[in-house]
């Protein structure tokens, strides 16, 4: 007879208390400092072969140390070591599935990392001049053209640098078009539901912040929107679907409004995954939308950047559009096309970043969306709305059915949230509990305590590049983590154990941020 666990969540359950550290977490906790061993050395370099001279002689005494660098005398294996037990102590896709709502952390196919990596693309200097970069300007172009479609708007400029630098993008390009027009407006509208960036970004843009209510089905409120639309508005900000996961049935009569009222309609794109290939913010009235290509279209999210976030925009919204913007003229000679940068815009907004973008990001996501094709997209967005409709099925029907209920009955989209409310109430822990415990099972946890309109919210977003199996072995480690609340709730409080990490005092670690190390002298 097999000696196999006999489910998955049995494979990964870990036990319920770990205060004895096991060999790996001692060897886990000691520093490569603390290895250190005098003279004790990883290679030994061969003879330089040049005359030796003093460094003093090299290089001007006020640059040099008043003592050697602190740094640890190991062997070869000791690095290696090293390297490789601190490359597993963070979570990673690589790891394991990473529902981290809002994120779309779906996996980024390494065809498009091999792409990005030959050599005409890695070592491409930015200020190459665009005669001698006229393949990277051509994939420039095609990569707009390719977004025009899926946002279903006609210009694009890929200058902006993340998510949150196209919607600033898109707001100073509302300011100059109502200031081409002779106005000043002052206020944008977004709903409650919306990214905490969104409200940082009017901020930031010089506007107020004029807050819409959700609706009993997870929607604008539409007579609230009605009471607010007044000559004041310069914009609308919204996500569709929104961060609750929804598809607001309203869509079009809420962009009509705005519209009739004067101002632009701005579409966050951090949810475009969920629709691509079906529905386009352009036909749903949007001005401008920002598309996250770290979200969508294959650039590795995560890690600090480079990220890019491209805006598409109609045609009143063109002139303003950023410079450099990239064209294309024919030779006339045979020659086929050639591609230039495209400085003379008197109604731009200017440059919102040095050269032309992450260069690197525009390789990935243009492999990505070629490769695909059109079909393909259409397929990705359908299997990643397929996948988390059948995680909130799967999920429904355990243990979570009872205490982590959906927010909303309404059909998912891309994503779900979930109310940790009853399991607070009911079994005495917290969303954070039930998130740090699923480390210990080996999945990264949801989205927690956002939307704030959602009491206790767990939000998930599984991706189309996760397996049923996976699926599956998320919902029953969920429900044997709400078994375990129902035996011992502080095994919950207590967790995670089997991180390099235990639980972080996480409002302390905010107020009180720790930015440099101590000296060691």
């Amino acid at each position: 007879m097999s000696d196999e666990p006999t489910s998955v969540t049995e494979s990964v359950r870990p036990p319920a208390t770990a205060e004895i550290p096991t060999p790996q977490q001692r060897e886990r906790a000691t520093t490569i400092f603390e290895r250190s061993v005098e003279d004790r050395r990883a290679a030994t370099l061969p003879p330089a072969g040049v005359a030796e001279a003093e460094l003093s002689e090299l290089i001007p005494k006020r640059f040099l140390r008043a003592r050697p660098a602190e740094l640890p005398e190991v062997s070869e294996p000791e690095i290696v070591r090293h390297y490789n037990r601190i490359s597993r102590r963070n979570f990673d896709l690589d790891t394991g599935p990473y529902p981290l709502g809002s994120c779309t952390m779906k996996h980024n196919p390494r065809l498009n990392e091999r792409v990005a990596a030959l050599p005409g693309h890695a070592r491409l200097h930015p200020a190459q001049d665009p005669k001698r970069a006229q393949g990277a300007l051509e994939l420039m172009w095609l990569l707009e053209r390719q977004l025009e479609e899926i946002c279903g708007l006609p210009h694009v400029s890929l200058q902006p640098s993340a998510g949150s630098h196209g919607e600033l993008a898109g707001l100073l390009l509302t300011r100059a078009f109502h200031a081409e027009r002779g106005e000043q407006r002052s206020k944008v509208l977004i709903p409650d539901t919306a990214h905490g960036t969104n409200p940082a970004t009017v901020t930031m843009a010089g506007f107020e912040v004029v807050k819409l209510a959700t609706d009993e089905r997870g929607g604008v409120e539409m007579d609230d929107l009605r009471s607010k639309v007044d000559p004041e508005v310069a914009c609308l900000m919204i996500t569709n679907p929104n961060t609750l996961g929804l598809f607001d049935p309203n869509i079009a009569e809420i962009t009509g409004l705005v519209r009739e009222a004067g101002g632009t309609l701005y579409y966050d794109g951090a949810n475009l995954n969920a629709i691509m290939g079906h529905s386009r913010p352009g036909d749903m009235g949007f001005d401008i939308v920002h598309v996250n290509l770290h979200k969508s279209f294959s650039q590795p999210h995560g890690g600090g950047g480079p990220g890019a976030g491209p805006i598409a925009v109609s045609e009143r919204i063109e002139p303003f559009l950023p410079v450099p913007r990239v064209v294309r003229a024919e030779t006339g000679n045979g020659a086929g096309p050639r591609y230039d940068f495209d400085y003379e815009k008197p109604l731009s907004i200017g440059r919102l970043r040095g050269f032309a973008g992450n260069f690197g990001v525009f390789v990935r996501s243009y492999a990505y969306i070629a490769s695909l094709g059109g079909p393909g997209i259409k397929d990705a967005s359908e299997t990643a709305v397929l996948n988390a409709r059948y995680l909130l099925a799967k999920l429904s029907e355990g243990r979570a059915g009872k205490y982590l209920p959906a927010a909303f009955d309404e059909p998912a989209m891309h994503e779900f949230v979930l109310s940790g409310g009853p399991a607070k109430k009911q079994l005495g822990v917290r969303t954070l509990d039930i998130a740090k415990r699923l480390l210990d099972y080996g999945f990264h946890p949801p989205t927690v305590y956002f939307p704030l309109l959602v009491d206790e919210a767990l939000m998930v977003e599984p991706t189309e590049t996760e397996t049923r199996e996976s699926l599956d072995a998320l919902a029953g480690a969920i429900d044997a983590i709400l078994e375990e609340a129902e035996a011992d709730p502080e095994t919950l409080r207590r967790a995670p154990y089997t991180t390099p990490v235990r639980r972080l005092d996480e409002a302390a670690a905010s107020r009180k941020p720790t930015v440099r190390q101590p000296s060691s002298s």
